[in-house]
């Protein structure tokens, strides 16, 4: 097994309608890529796991306990551990990446996303 992918490579999941990811997963983390459509949104939600991210492109209105910002290329965000957050994008969409630590196990029972080119370049 190769320690090397191109994007179209990755393995895709739905997590929510209008958002896919492409997962880099390794045995204590993992990284993905997250394309959200034009104007979608993740729900308010929390998780056990560490999340970090960066904005690669677009703009996203990103809500982490109290606190909402507007995001752009470039910015970041840390979300520790069951802090309830949700992101609306624009009408240019977004794509994003972060990691998530521990691994995200729950993603496993997901279905896969339908077959499409990355939103980024390879």
């Amino acid at each position: 097994m190769s320690g090397f992918s191109g994007p179209a490579g990755l393995r895709a999941l739905r997590i929510w309608e209008g958002v896919v990811v492409r997962l880099v997963e390794g045995e204590r983390s993992t990284l993905c890529i997250v394309e959200l459509d034009p104007d979608s949104s993740v729900p308010e939600h929390s998780h056990e796991n560490e999340q970090l991210g960066v904005l690669l492109s677009g703009s996203l209105t990103f809500r982490i306990g109290d606190e909402t910002r507007e995001l752009g290329p470039g910015d970041t965000w840390a979300i520790t551990a069951n802090v309830p957050h949700e992101v609306h994008t624009g009408p240019d969409g977004a794509v994003a990446a972060e990691v998530f630590v521990p691994p995200r196990d729950d993603w496993a029972g997901l279905d896969a996303a339908e077959s499409s080119p990355p939103r980024w370049p390879s």
